[in-house]
């Protein structure tokens, strides 16, 4: 049986990073997204202000007060679901099944990749991060395991641009000195009783009575061991609809020059736009997928100027985006091509 690859992505102070890249002026400054200063909560706080004790769900008048030189900026959700939109796009190029828990933060399940080795494992985690940083300016933390619970300790392990592969062989070294509070699902309420009883590591928790246990905690308990010993069966279930439809194609031959590969990229334009005339949708950009010999992927992505479900335009959208990566690569030797869209599906509206 395929041991399964659960990625879990979460981007780094999300709303804040946007404001900062669309705004090169706030870079390496102390911000804030959320109420005025005398007024409202602090929805999102950038690392600089952070570093002043600043954190989300705090009054604004407190924050103010700990970091006074902070910049506080309203929120703009339409432009950060535009970004979360490009986000999402990437996610679906590296599974087929995204859990999406917010705008900024995903399961992704990447199984069907079927990677076996730690090397290849965290080669795709890089390539995944510069994916993103290279559409959207932003850096995310990544964490892959074999299971959402596990996934989602080891992004949460380096933050901020953090990459760790939780290998099932290191589970049981790497959880058992973290403090339980890193244990997902454990509240302050919890974590209180939990060190009440002098449990203050993953390994305390892991060698607890269970009847010890559920007698302090109740039903809340249930399981609460197993998931400090890394135990987690859920499935990735995918939860937003796919905002993408793409073909791709492995080659019996490789390709090696434009000209061999234009058919190809013809043939998937042309089916990739009937599925979008069937479901009568629309194109707002183009991504491509390019593999080599072994294990090397490269993927690019262009707006298109227009929403379109032509032929013609998707095949001249993906040929540029082709021909700017041959510039680097003069000789190449594709085994696989994959040409895809990222789409506005009609029941939402601008900027969802």
């Amino acid at each position: 049986m395929t041991q399964r690859l659960i990625i879990h992505v979460d981007m780094d102070a999300f709303y804040t990073s946007v404001e900062q890249h669309d705004r090169p002026e706030l870079r390496g400054r102390p911000v804030m997204v959320g109420g005025a200063r005398r007024r409202g909560v602090v929805a999102a706080a950038s690392y600089e202000a952070r570093e002043f004790g600043v954190r989300s769900a705090m009054p604004a008048k407190v924050a103010s007060r700990l970091c006074p030189t902070g910049i506080f900026l309203r929120a703009r959700m339409a432009r950060y679901r535009e970004v979360s939109a490009t986000i999402f796009d990437i996610f679906h190029e590296y599974g087929g099944a995204v859990e999406g828990l917010s705008l900024d933060e995903a399961y992704i399940d990447a199984t069907d990749l079927a990677l076996g080795q730690a090397a290849h494992i965290e080669t795709l985690g890089r390539q995944l991060k510069r994916h993103i940083q290279a559409a959207t300016g932003l850096t995310a933390s990544v964490g892959l395991a074999h299971n959402k619970l596990l996934a989602k300790i080891a992004s949460d392990y380096d933050k901020p641009d953090g990459l760790v592969y939780l290998a099932p062989q290191s589970v049981s070294r790497v959880l058992s000195p973290l403090p339980i509070r890193r244990l997902p699902g454990i509240g302050p309420a919890t974590g209180a009783k939990l060190q009440a009883m002098g449990i203050l590591t993953m390994g305390q928790l892991q060698a607890t009575d269970p009847v010890l246990l559920s007698a302090a905690l109740g039903e809340s308990a249930v399981g609460l061991i197993d998931k400090a010993r890394g135990i987690d069966h859920r499935a990735v279930n995918q939860q937003r609809d796919r905002q993408s439809v793409s073909q791709e194609t492995t080659f019996d031959e490789n390709i090696t020059s434009l000209e061999a590969l234009l058919p190809h990229i013809q043939t998937q334009a042309q089916q990739v736009a009937e599925r979008l005339a069937q479901q009568g949708l629309h194109a707002r950009g183009v991504h491509i997928k390019l593999r080599s010999g072994g294990f090397s992927t490269i993927t690019r992505a262009a707006a298109l100027p227009t929403q379109s479900a032509e032929v013609g335009v998707l095949v001249e959208a993906a040929v540029n985006l082709v021909s700017e990566w041959a510039k680097w690569r003069p000789q190449f030797a594709l085994r696989l091509f994959g040409l895809g869209v990222s789409i506005n599906r009609p029941s939402q509206t601008p900027g969802d």
